[in-house]
């Protein structure tokens, strides 16, 4: 059976990808504070913004990796701060960090010396992993950063069968971006789509879901954002 180990999958883009990974036969295992609330989702709790995360939930992640015929490893579970360059401490800068950048190295060398071939490492990366407006410092930095830790990790296993991507929602309706964005302000966010419309979850699921599943796009950044208009 093929799997999914998936962070952040307790709502938004990370409950949509989980379900439509459950949908194609996958067994599913999400790592987050909050449980998936798929009844079919094993759930390991597990806090990202905690170094140490992985030390309880090691032998669990074991066992479901164990006999997989591939596996698909996605970092989903990030940190929106409104910040400025100006004035956001490097303490706060590595809080943003743990969950965006350290997290995913930690699970990556948890994970890929148990990955058969035919597996995929996925990262959820941002309309800002390549551009940057105001007041998304930390986010932006370290959405970047995951562009670069993506290319590093294509370059690494060349030859190992495992292929790897980043995709890169835009605006998307979930929590997160209805927590970031006042709501006075959303028809102006809508506006900068192509098509006038924030982008569902589903639509980002079904995207990691083909990419997972189709290695030609190996070391590739992938915009899923309905063309974004540029003002």
């Amino acid at each position: 059976m093929k799997t999914l180990i998936i962070t952040g999958a307790s709502a938004g883009i990370g409950l949509a990808t989980a379900r439509r990974f459950a949908d194609a036969g996958y067994a599913v295992t999400n790592i987050s504070r909050r449980p998936c609330p798929l009844p079919s989702v094993n759930h390991l709790p597990g806090d990202l913004s905690n170094a140490g995360f992985l030390d309880t939930l090691g032998d669990r992640l074991s066992e479901a990796l164990a006999g997989a015929d591939a596996v698909s490893l996605i970092h989903n579970a990030s940190r929106l701060l409104n910040d400025s360059a100006a004035d956001t401490s490097s303490d706060q800068l590595r809080a943003v960090m743990e969950v965006n950048l350290a997290a995913p190295n930690t699970l990556n060398r948890f994970v890929i010396p148990r990955m058969p071939s035919g597996s995929s490492i996925l990262y959820l990366g941002s309309t800002l992993a390549e551009k940057a407006v105001p007041n998304s410092f930390s986010y932006v930095v370290t959405k970047h950063a995951l562009v670069g830790m993506m290319r590093a990790t294509c370059q690494d296993l060349a030859g190992r069968g495992i292929h790897t991507a980043c995709i890169c929602p835009g605006f998307t309706d979930t929590e997160m971006l209805r927590a970031h964005v006042p709501e006075e302000a959303m028809d102006a966010v809508r506006g900068l789509s192509a098509y006038g419309r924030l982008i569902e979850p589903s639509e980002i699921a079904d995207t990691l879901h083909w990419a997972a599943e189709n290695p030609v796009i190996n070391g590739a950044v992938l915009h899923a954002n309905l063309g974004q208009v540029e003002r």
